[in-house]
């Protein structure tokens, strides 16, 4: 799994330069050089990086009231049309973009590809230029134009993050097998195979771009969440995935909730919660949907991606630009408990009327500010729609963009199908889609969700620097640190880790292990407290730590044999018998001994549930648990410990057969073709990269 990272603020401007912007004055931006360092691949393309911002976005939030508080973040570019390559409206071209992310000194550039044939088949407001049939168009005079402009070497030093065409393929799943809300645009579009096609294109042709990294849409909880569409939608993903050239390798990872409202987290009530006996799957709300928010839906569905065949290094990204729910009507607890629908709309941050609710949704806020590896397989929160960009029209508009006017934009509208036949719950008086709306916008800072100093103006109180920075663990590969909360004015949402005065990582509590350290080596320790607002603490006392000695081969007088008991490696346990053998004169007391298996869990659940499902010596005096390894060595990010509870081992004698297995909390499937310590063998034999230790000290094996 990836570690928690670090706030995505952009390049923060000098003051003459942002009074420039204010006054829509042109951004002079430097030439790049002919050819630029280029970027070395990553994982994350977000760890560690300083993203562009939009200077055209940026000029017009700070000159809404509040709007410097958020002026300086980063968000992504849309190419919503073949002209908008060049340049429209005054809107700055492709290139021009790329340039001034290279002026601002920035390393990661984010753009929206969104252009395809027939575009949004569910959705009027956002209808694209090209025909439904217009599939060459899209390659040659939308895609091709593109990739050859990415692929400049001056651009060569940029992470460039792709959105791949949002509001496509999970249409196709939703919104044309003929259920209600179906749409005959979206039954053409899934028999012609145009948008599969044109995705599979796209991701071929940038995905070959070695500093590009492509992000398929994959909708939100509400669309995606029910189980007749959670698989689909990933065997849907697999196949544009796979189409016109492209492979998984194309794929960086997935991002749920583009330019939509979806609450990141529902803190107020669970999944698994009833009232009175009736689950709250069975509110109207939820309408037996399996997830309450996205972050649950996120997390779920790179599982299932994994196990469709993408890599199991993928990571998600969530736009959180509106979907905060702050202000006065966010409730703080759950509803009364007097029946389900109650509970649920009683407590649920979300205050759509519906979650089929889309365009220019009242009450909304700004959500997380961009931040990297927040959670556990989450690449990113970013801001893929810009706050105060309409979603579109609330009344017919003429223009020349392809886009038509959506009743779901009209707050007068009382709905269709696929919003269960409600109120729309828009605003009034917006424009086209993509457009300036100046009341959504000051709508948006009133009610963020962190605030953002009560609406008003930028919170420039940092936090008070952390105390009590002490080292509570550490292994061969891995610190453990915890310290004492800081205080703020607005809150404090993260604390910054540093070694050596390098950032390593965030925490949202007051912990934090670093990983992936060298043996016997001495790292030195700093922390910084970190508000919403960006504002950043003064560094703690330092503290040092030196890790255990690590790796070597075992010399002792205990071995361990190994026999294969699991013929899937990629079930979802993972299977093993094991004995423990005492080569020595003496006898040993087993209750100082411990096994060590190493593996790695790859996606899904971080926690374990392990059985002893039988011993010789009998299972109740077996001690089993997972934890975390701290090593950097290929297939070794855990280990499963195995001890005696008492007991001696006589010389000469064996434990006799221990069958054991081990499964994720919640039941995803491993891959155990690359683990540390897996064979193959099906009768017991010597396994070295088994160890065991005595009294602390390695006796057997070698340790990675």
């Amino acid at each position: 799994m990836r570690t928690r990272g670090t706030t995505l603020h952009g390049v923060r401007r000098k003051l003459a330069a942002l009074s420039a912007l204010a006054m829509g004055a042109a951004l002079a931006v430097a030439l790049p050089s002919p050819v630029q360092a280029a970027a070395a691949r990553v994982d994350n393309p977000y760890m560690g990086a300083t993203a562009y911002v939009n200077p055209d976005w940026s000029a017009k939030a700070a000159a809404e009231p509040g709007g410097s508080a958020i002026a300086d973040e980063p968000s992504f570019v849309w190419m919503d049309r073949i002209a908008a390559i060049k340049g429209t409206g005054g809107a700055m071209s492709l290139r021009k973009h790329l340039d001034t992310a290279l002026a601002q000194g920035a390393n990661l550039f984010q753009v929206v590809i969104y252009d395809l044939p027939g575009r949004d088949c569910a959705a009027l407001a956002s209808n694209g230029e090209l025909g439904p049939t217009e599939l060459d168009r899209y390659k040659t005079e939308y895609i091709d134009p593109i990739a050859a402009i990415l692929a400049d070497p001056a651009y060569a030093s940029l992470r460039i993050v792709t959105i791949i065409e949002p509001d496509s393929l999970p249409n196709l799943v939703t919104n044309a097998g003929g259920t209600d809300g179906s749409t005959d645009a979206c039954a053409t579009m899934k028999a012609n195979g145009n948008y599969e096609k044109g995705v599979g294109y796209a991701l071929h042709t940038l995905g070959a771009i070695s500093n590009v990294y492509n992000y398929v849409d994959a909708a939100h909880h509400g669309w995606l969440g029910w189980d007749s569409n959670f698989v689909p939608a990933a065997q849907e993903f697999k196949k544009a995935a796979t189409s016109e050239g492209a492979t998984v390798a194309d794929v960086q990872g997935f991002i749920v909730n583009t330019a939509n409202y979806s609450a990141l987290k529902e803190p107020n009530f669970k999944i698994t919660d009833t009232v009175n006996g009736t689950t709250v799957r069975q509110s109207t709300w939820l309408d037996w949907n399996y997830y309450v928010d996205e972050l649950s839906f996120a997390q779920a569905l790179r599982t299932e991606l994994v196990s469709q065949g993408f890599a199991s290094n993928i990571g998600m990204l969530i736009d959180t630009a509106r979907n905060g729910w702050g202000g006065s009507a966010r409730p703080t607890a759950a509803g009364p408990l007097t029946n389900v629908d109650d509970y649920v709309n009683g407590g649920r941050v979300d205050r759509r009327i519906h979650a089929g609710n889309w365009c220019n949704q009242s009450g909304a806020g700004i959500g997380e500010r961009p931040t990297s590896a927040p959670e556990p397989g989450i690449d990113a929160y970013v801001w893929a729609k810009p706050p105060g960009e309409s979603d579109g029209n609330s009344q017919p508009v003429d223009n020349d963009e392809g886009k038509g006017f959506d009743r779901m934009c009209d707050p007068t509208y009382t709905g269709n199908g696929r919003n269960g036949h409600n109120l729309t719950g828009a605003l009034s008086n917006s424009p086209l889609a993509g457009h300036w709306f100046s009341a959504q916008f000051q709508e948006l800072v009133r009610n963020a969700y962190p605030p953002l100093n009560g609406g008003g103006g930028a919170d420039t109180q940092a936090p008070t620097v952390p105390t009590g920075l002490k080292v509570t663990g550490k292994t061969s590969g891995s610190v453990s640190l915890s310290w004492t909360a800081s205080t703020d004015d607005t809150g404090v949402s993260a604390y910054d880790v540093y070694r050596a005065g390098t950032k390593v990582g965030s925490s949202a509590s007051t912990s934090y292990t670093d990983t992936g350290l060298t043996a016997s080596t001495t790292y030195s320790y700093t922390v910084r407290a970190r508000d919403a607002a960006g504002n950043v603490s003064a560094a703690s006392a330092a503290v040092s730590a030196t890790t255990d000695q690590g790796g070597g081969t075992g010399t002792g007088t205990l071995k361990v044999q190994y026999k294969n008991t699991d013929s899937s490696a990629t079930d979802n346990q993972i299977r093993m018998g094991l004995q423990l053998v005492n080569t020595g004169s003496a006898a040993v007391d087993l209750s100082t001994v411990k096994i060590r298996y190493w593996f790695t869990p790859e996606a899904g659940a971080s926690t374990f549930d392990t059985a002893c499902d039988y011993a010789v010596i009998g299972c109740s005096n077996v001690t089993r648990g997972v934890s975390s390894s701290g090593s950097s060595a290929a297939g070794a990010s855990h280990y499963l410990e195995v001890g005696f509870s008492s007991g001696t081992l006589a010389a000469g004698a064996s434990t006799g057969e221990i069958q054991l297995r081990l499964n994720k909390s919640d039941w995803s499937n491993f891959d155990e073709t690359d683990d540390y310590s897996r064979g193959t063998n099906t009768a017991y034999a010597d396994a070295s990269k088994i160890a065991v230790y005595a009294g602390g000290t390695l006796s057997w094996g070698t340790a990675p």
